[in-house]
């Protein structure tokens, strides 16, 4: 059940078992650019607010489903 974007495989959300997806993946389930994502966590003003890990970016999965209307 992958899913392809830019060459780069994606499983379903509702099959993600992890905390945190990063920005490329979290983009993709949210239809928006990894430029936007980017944006949202410079400016705090997104839909959801990413952490921070070892300067990286994780998106919450659980926020992203929430958005998504998703069920956990």
């Amino acid at each position: 059940d992958l899913e392809m974007n830019n060459n780069q495989a994606f499983e379903s959300i509702e099959n993600v078992k992890t905390i945190t997806v990063p920005t490329r993946q979290a983009a993709y389930y949210l239809n928006r650019s990894q430029q936007t994502m980017r944006n949202w966590a410079m400016r705090g003003n997104g839909a959801i607010i990413p952490l921070k890990i070892n300067g990286r970016l994780a998106w919450p999965v659980k926020e992203i489903k929430i958005l998504l209307g998703i069920k956990e």
